[in-house]
């Protein structure tokens, strides 16, 4: 009997631990999938941008006086002047000087240079008339997306009485529609929602994970290589090696502290530039790789060094041509799941001035650049309503970068792993 109830208690146990694990994972897919489901409804809008239908008159007194198509003169022309024009014929009952200013505000401030850039690309449209999309503005583009609260008092919903009206106009006579936001992956920040975009960001990224990965990768790796198959065995690689798993666990932020510290201090490196950003995530990225990296190597089974060592290899050649193929896979795994979270990093970086206003996409690892994550964080900063939902899409395409380095180290795995 006591035996019998020993095994009803066990069985109840597992089946309780079974319970709670199961319950477990439910939970945490839960999360997860609510937690993309709300980043996806906020910022799927955000690939997506209203445009205007002016009917554009291209008054050559007011782009071209002179008649000598010189470009210097084009691009100093008063391009907002047409679209102000253009909207007072289509709005003429709007004759108050304060109504028109709220009128010309529905287009975008980047309106004038569509314009320039369409009469510096064909300067025969001098003296027509067309019909041209340019990008409205942030109002216009969060009405035609349903973002205002109308069960609102007018003062407080952020949009007036007046301007619905003008919208509703648009919209009656065809001259509003919602294309795909190109811009938000070509362009870099600026000051108006509908102008900004991840472009400089995503290029910043790319050339401070490429300084990253340069410096870090090599160096993390002979680093490996020493200890794991040349260091001798004493006090010294004892307290190297308990330093390194110390520096794995530090704050990213005390990273930041030491690039601030070293590369703009002492060295004098350019500020917010990836080259600064690169070689503070290597720091903090170095840990990571070198433990990562010893752990492929010491699961080479010995008798594949043995096997080199007895065909008269050296000790240095066994490891380059034997050990480190052998390790690569694993190398190559914990190398990438390193960048990934430096990728995902922000506070080293704010250290360091990477949270600077970057219009222009970088060229060189040496130009004023941005961040994905800091990106992100200056929009999810900004009291703007548009900005709410770029900041959602900018997670979008962060966490779509994330996904793939992951699944391009699963990939590495699987396709350099040896079975033993």
């Amino acid at each position: 009997m006591n035996m019998s109830n020993r095994l009803s208690k066990r069985h109840a146990a597992e089946r309780r631990l079974h319970f709670f694990g199961v319950l477990s994972v439910v939970t945490a897919v839960a999360m997860l999938v609510l937690l993309f489901s709300n980043i996806v409804i906020h910022g799927h809008s955000a690939f997506f941008h209203s445009e205007v239908k002016l009917h554009i008159s291209f008054d050559s007194s007011v782009i071209d006086p002179s008649g000598a198509r010189d470009r210097q003169t084009l691009k100093r022309a008063d391009y907002q002047s047409l679209i102000r024009a253009s909207l007072m014929d289509s709005f003429p009952e709007v004759r108050k000087r304060r109504d028109i200013r709220k009128l010309v505000k529905l287009i975008s401030r980047g309106a004038s240079f569509q314009l320039q850039r369409m009469v510096l690309k064909k300067p025969s449209l001098i003296g027509t008339t067309a019909n041209v999309w340019v990008t409205s503005s942030d109002t216009v583009d969060m009405f035609q997306k349903g973002q205002f609260d109308f069960n609102a008092t007018e003062s407080n919903r952020g949009i007036s009485s007046k301007e619905v009206s003008w919208i509703h106009k648009l919209q009656s006579d065809g001259a509003l529609r919602k294309v795909f936001n190109w811009r938000f992956f070509s362009s870099g920040d600026s000051r108006e929602p509908e102008l900004a975009g991840v472009g400089g960001a995503l290029v910043g990224s790319a050339l401070t994970m490429l300084v990253t990965l340069l410096v870090a990768f090599p160096l993390g790796v002979m680093t490996a290589i020493y200890l794991q198959e040349f260091a001798p065995q004493n006090h010294w690689t004892d307290w190297v090696e308990v330093n390194i798993n110390n520096l794995a666990a530090v704050p990213s932020i005390v990273f930041g502290l030491l690039g601030l510290a070293v590369f703009l201090s002492i060295m004098e490196l350019p500020r917010s530039a990836p080259i600064v950003g690169g070689l503070t995530l290597a720091l903090m990225t170095l840990p990571t790789i070198i433990i990562t990296s010893r752990v492929a190597i010491g699961a080479v089974p010995p008798s594949l060094r043995e096997a080199a060592l007895a065909i008269g290899a050296s000790p240095l050649q066994t490891v380059i041509h034997h050990v480190l193929p052998a390790a690569m896979p694993g190398i190559l795994t914990g190398s990438i799941i390193g960048m990934a979270r430096a990728v995902g990093e922000t506070a080293p970086l704010l250290m360091i001035g990477m949270v600077a206003f970057i219009v222009d996409i970088p060229t060189s690892v040496d130009d004023p650049s941005t961040v994905l994550p800091v990106q992100i964080y200056i929009w999810a900063d900004s009291p703007e309503r548009g900005f709410a939902e770029k900041t959602s899409a900018a997670i979008m395409v962060l966490l779509l970068f994330l996904v793939f380095m992951n699944g391009l180290a699963i990939y590495l795995r699987k396709r350099l792993e040896r079975r033993w």
